[in-house]
C-alpha cells in the first residue's frame, strides 16, 4: 500500500519538496498521515483545523498532535473562527485559508487532503438527486489549487476506497475520531452512503471515475464559454451586451458571469428561466439583473433602484 501510495502522490507531485498534510483526526486522513510517513519520511508536516463548532474538536486535535509526536512528524493545530451565515461553507473558506497560511509560512508547497473514491461517489450520488448540471456533478480534481490561491491541492487518495484506508488504520492498530455526524440520518450525505454499502451491484470506483469525467466536461464548457465571452459579449457603461450563438449549456454560463459581474446572485434555476425568456424575445430578472432581448443581442443591466 505504501509504494501505491508513493506512486500516486509522485503523478501529482514528483519531487522532494516537503508537503503539508490536512489531518483531522478522522479515519480517512489519519490513513493519508501514516501512509504519508512512511512513503516520503522527513518530508511531511501535518495541521489540524479547529473550527471550534464541537466540545469533541480539541481533543480530536490532540490525537492528531500525539500520533504526529510518536511518528516524529511536526504537527500544527490551527484555531480558526467561522462567521456566521452558511456555516459548512463559512468553515470551508476558514479552513483553506488557515490551511494555506500555514503551509506558506512552514515553506511548504502543497497541501494534501484525504478525499477518496467513496467521497466522489456519494456526491455524486447526492447531486443526481438533485437534478444537478455538469458543474455540479463534476467531481474533485486529484491536482488543483487551494481556493482562493495558487498553493497547490492534492488529493493523492481519490483512487482508494474507504474500507482500504481503514485497513490501514487496523494494521497500524489506530483507533480514529468518529464523527456523530456521520451516522445522523437527517443529512443526505449519510443516507446515500448507506444506500450505497447496501447496493453491491453499484460499483462506487466507477461512479468516482464518473465523476471524473464530468469534471473534464465541465472544464471544456469552462474553455468554450470563455471564447464565447471574447466573442460574442461587450461590455457596455450600463451592463453586457452579449450575442448568442452557443448551445444553452455555454449561454448559461454567459449568463451567470455577467451576472454576477453586475453585482447579482446567479442560481442555476433562475439562470435558465432568464434563458428561456431571452430566448423567446422577453425579459425577465435574474439575482438584481434584468435580461432584455433586443435587436442587437442578450442586454443584461443591473436592475434599476426601487422608487420609495
Amino acid at each position: 500500500m505504501v509504494e501505491r501510495f508513493r506512486a500516486d502522490l509522485e503523478r501529482l507531485r514528483p519531487g522532494s519538496e516537503r508537503l503539508g498534510l490536512a489531518v483531522s483526526g478522522g479515519p480517512d486522513s489519519m490513513a493519508m498521515l501514516l501512509l504519508a510517513y512512511a512513503a516520503m519520511p522527513g518530508r511531511i508536516e501535518a495541521a489540524t483545523v479547529d473550527h471550534g463548532l464541537r466540545p469533541e474538536s480539541a481533543g480530536e486535535a490532540a490525537l492528531v498532535s500525539h500520533l504526529c509526536a510518536e511518528l516524529g512528524v511536526s504537527h500544527t493545530t490551527l484555531d480558526v473562527d467561522v462567521p456566521d451565515g452558511n456555516v459548512q461553507d463559512q468553515a470551508r473558506r476558514a479552513r483553506y485559508a488557515a490551511l494555506e497560511d500555514w503551509a506558506r509560512g512552514r515553506g511548504l508547497v502543497a497541501v494534501l487532503t484525504a478525499h477518496h473514491a467513496d467521497d466522489q461517489a456519494e456526491t455524486l450520488l447526492m447531486r443526481l438527486n438533485r437534478a444537478s448540471g455538469v458543474a455540479g456533478l463534476a467531481g474533485v480534481r486529484a491536482r488543483t489549487v487551494v481556493p482562493e490561491s495558487d498553493l497547490a491541492l492534492l488529493r493523492p487518495l481519490l483512487g482508494w476506497r474507504r474500507a482500504e484506508l481503514q485497513a490501514v488504520l487496523d494494521a497500524a492498530g489506530i483507533v480514529a475520531v468518529r464523527d456523530p455526524s456521520n451516522a445522523d440520518e437527517r443529512f443526505d450525505r449519510v443516507r446515500i452512503r448507506q444506500a450505497l454499502a447496501g447496493a453491491d451491484w453499484l460499483d462506487a470506483a466507477a461512479l468516482a471515475q464518473s465523476a471524473e469525467h464530468f469534471a473534464d466536461a465541465d472544464e471544456a464548457l469552462d474553455w468554450a464559454a470563455e471564447r464565447e465571452w471574447e466573442e460574442g459579449v461587450d461590455a457596455l457603461e450600463s451592463g453586457y451586451l452579449y450575442r448568442p450563438g452557443a448551445p444553452r449549456a455555454i449561454r448559461l454560463r454567459i449568463l451567470a458571469r455577467a451576472v454576477g459581474l453586475l453585482g447579482g446572485a446567479p442560481r442555476g434555476g433562475a439562470l435558465a428561466l432568464l434563458d428561456d425568456a431571452l430566448v423567446r424575445g422577453s425579459a425577465a430578472n435574474c439575482g438584481g439583473v434584468v435580461g432584455r432581448s433586443t435587436a442587437d443581442g442578450w442586454l443584461l443591466e443591473s436592475e434599476p433602484p426601487r422608487r420609495s
